[in-house]
């Protein structure tokens, strides 16, 4: 597992990422938020789902911000 430190709305949130490598797959969770997802490796158009996700918790901004990060840090692993 990996946690990532993203600054949302002014305030540091820890970001944990879960790479199941077996069986191809992710599960993001921001506590502080309370927003987790989970997504397989060749999952299509999952930026836009995760922004979709992420609209119900936070500002569009934010969640467009979030889920960009989110894929860069899930192709660098």
């Amino acid at each position: 597992m990996k946690i990532r430190k993203n600054f949302l709305e002014g305030l540091e949130q820890k970001v944990y990422i879960y790479e199941n490598k077996k069986e191809e797959f992710f599960v993001i969770a921001v506590p502080d938020i309370e927003w987790s997802y989970s997504f397989r490796y060749e999952e299509d158009s999952i930026q836009s789902k995760l922004v979709h996700s992420l609209k119900e918790r936070v500002f569009e901004e934010a969640a467009v911000s979030l889920s960009s990060r989110i894929i860069q840090w899930t192709t660098e692993m």
